[in-house]
């Protein structure tokens, strides 16, 4: 059941590492990651209430449902319990392009998120995503949106009619159309950044390849983008950042943990040396600050939001 508005969140004081707090909503720049002090804000909690699931409060907080579960390992997700104390991952450091400058759509799939460069703004927006499943991977590289339609109409592929022959040819606009009520096409044929008429789909690996967003965050975004809009597709499960002279690291489940998450509410941890050399060449100088044991922990855990691996 969800609550018609939104529960306050409470700060976390019982987390033992700083991490860093703020509302997507209103944008995420260095600034707003500090206090008036020249500290790093907090992440913020939520004590929940006996009819809350973590699907709720995924919607509820703009979060997705996979990424819940990641942060909060050992909380039933269907049954948390009343007066549980769970964590809301409300902010993430930007995927890595390289030299590349941020533009346009971002989305990373290791953390299903979008993440949007308002560049009039110098702001940036993320939003909680669905992306497709095994076998129907969403791709990676750079494409652009080429057309946008509000109260689109669906077109099964040839793929998805011969895997269920009653699906019609098409499916106008409507509660029943998957698309739900925005559609921006990209130049790559047959994927689209759309909403959805299923929003517990979000956060999680069930698509056919395409990109779905809440139905209001779609509207969001709609408004905001333009056709020729470059978007960039990336697969970091690992995202690292120096935030106020701090190397802080923010490390998801690989989408196939996602998927062992998804079906046993546990994944198998891995620490590959990719991860290690990734560290060693954003920290440089400072290699003697790094908190291998902060490193080890994050990487194993997984938690899916930024935490500080300097001393």
């Amino acid at each position: 059941m969800q609550n018609d508005q939104r529960p306050s969140p409470q700060k976390a004081p019982k987390l033992a590492m700083c991490l860093v707090g703020v509302w997507f909503s209103s944008g995420c720049n260095l600034d707003s990651l500090l206090g008036g002090d020249g500290a790093l804000r907090e992440t913020a909690s939520y004590t929940t209430t006996y009819e809350d699931t973590l699907l709720d409060l995924a919607r509820q907080f703009k979060l997705g449902y996979v990424e819940m579960v990641a942060a909060n390992p050992g909380t039933d997700p269907w049954l948390p319990g009343e007066g549980t104390d769970v964590v809301l991952p409300t902010v993430h450091l930007m995927p890595n392009l390289g030299d590349a400058k941020p533009d346009g759509i971002i989305v990373n799939l290791a953390d299903m998120r979008l993440y949007y460069v308002d560049e009039s703004s110098s702001t940036t927006r993320s939003f909680p995503i669905g992306i497709g499943r095994d076998g129907l991977n969403t791709p990676i590289g750079v494409t652009k949106v080429v057309r946008k339609k509000k109260e689109p109409s669906w077109r099964p592929t040839a793929r998805m009619r011969r895997e269920d022959p009653e699906l019609p040819e098409v499916v106008p606009a409507g509660p029943d159309n998957p698309l739900g009520s925005r559609a921006m096409y990209l130049g790559w044929p047959e994927y689209l950044i759309h909403g959805t008429n299923k929003p517990w789909g979000v956060g999680r690996r069930v698509s056919s390849g395409c990109v779905r967003m809440y139905p209001e965050d779609v509207e969001t975004l709609y408004e905001l983008i333009k056709v020729g809009t470059k978007v960039t597709v990336v697969d970091q499960p690992v995202k690292l950042g120096w935030i106020g002279g701090e190397l802080f690291i923010e490390a998801h489940p690989t989408q196939t943990q996602s998927d062992q998450l998804e079906a046993s509410g546990e994944f198998e941890p891995q620490m590959s040396g990719d991860i290690v050399e990734q560290i060693l060449a954003i920290a440089g100088t400072n290699r003697g600050r790094l908190d291998w044991g902060q490193i080890r922990q994050a990487t194993l855990e997984r938690r899916g939001y930024p935490i500080q691996i300097t001393r």
